[in-house]
């Protein structure tokens, strides 16, 4: 996928001004940033939730804009967006049967059923939930549900917009965890919106930071851990882990 010269403007307010990111085949790209910095407005610009202004979004050469966000499915792209977005008054098998609404790659409940088992696999706690209502389960449990759900699909390329927010360290550590899962056993291309720096590096290969609209700095993930000005305003400081 590459973004190429994409503005977002919000009324007089321009969100992003002419970012380009890539992501090859098979790789996590992780976009750090402050509050307000653009992260989730590139996310949507993607799913063609916001009009873009200026530039293309391209997958494989297509370019995304020429479509509506809920054709982008049926092209191998899920969004697991910011704030869960569960189906609160449906149960967690219903939240992640609507994961594969509309996609015609997948044959009738067949197909559905063998990711749905794998997507309990991942997240064994949903299946002892499965039958429970989406709107009851906890913070990480939700989090679960929506990663879940963008998973149904089969995506080629998964979004994913701010999965560790307001959750406990233990759930942090097993979201990531299955990130790394997910990568490794679907071979799915993962664009990652994270606030937690430290854990979105540890993932990720390549790395963007968007500050008010722009990328200033972009790298190997690897390289950006010891870059002083990451360390600075993303990391707490210099010793960083490694």
């Amino acid at each position: 996928m590459a973004v190429e010269n994409l503005w977002i403007s919000y009324g007089a307010v321009e969100a992003l001004r002419g970012v380009n990111v890539e992501l090859g085949a098979g790789d996590i790209v992780a976009v750090l940033g402050a509050n307000g910095a653009g992260k989730t407005t590139l996310l949507k610009a993607i799913s063609g939730l916001l009009k873009i202004k200026q530039g293309r979004v391209l997958l494989e050469g297509n370019d995304l804009t020429r479509y509506l966000p809920f054709e982008l499915v049926g092209l191998g792209i899920s969004h697991v967006p910011e704030g869960r977005r569960v189906f609160a008054t449906l149960t967690v098998e219903e939240n992640l049967s609507l994961g594969a609404y509309g996609v015609r790659k997948l044959p009738a409940g067949r197909e559905t059923a063998v990711r749905r088992d794998w997507v309990f696999e991942l997240f064994p706690i949903l299946k002892d939930r499965r039958r429970q209502l989406a709107g009851t389960l906890s913070g990480g449990e939700q989090q679960m549900l929506a990663i879940g759900r963008g998973l149904i699909s089969r995506p080629r390329l998964l979004l994913m917009d701010e999965p560790s927010l307001g959750l406990a360290p233990r759930i942090v550590q097993d979201i990531f965890r299955v990130i790394r899962q997910i990568h490794q056993e679907d071979r799915v291309s993962i664009l990652l919106v994270e606030q937690n720096a430290r854990k979105a590096l540890a993932v990720a290969g390549y790395a963007y930071i968007l500050e008010t609209g722009n990328v200033p700095i972009q790298g190997e993930a690897r390289a950006l851990k010891d870059d002083e000005r990451v360390k600075s305003a993303y990391l707490g400081g210099s010793g960083v882990k490694r």
